[in-house]
């Protein structure tokens, strides 16, 4: 009897082990609307500062020296 009942949970285990997770269902016939992903998404247009490196030593240097970022910024730009 120990055996039998052994033998089914075995079963049942091995069974639920390879069954799909609830998370990430098998596609449908009913669900083929196409989905976009990231990688092929539209880039989101990034705005930086675009320094060269010598105006980014001025600004290394600016901030070790306490200065507000604006006003090292707007010096860094007017001395290029």
């Amino acid at each position: 009897m120990k055996l039998v009942v052994l033998s089914i949970s075995a079963l049942v285990a091995s069974t639920t082990a390879f069954l799909p997770s609830s998370g990430r269902r098998a596609v449908s016939a009913t669900n083929s609307a196409p989905r976009t992903s990231p990688m092929f998404a539209e880039p989101e247009e990034e705005e930086g500062l675009d320094l060269d490196l010598g105006e980014m030593f001025d600004m290394f240097d600016a901030a070790d020296k306490g200065v507000d970022f604006d006003k090292a910024i707007k010096e860094v730009k007017k001395e290029s």
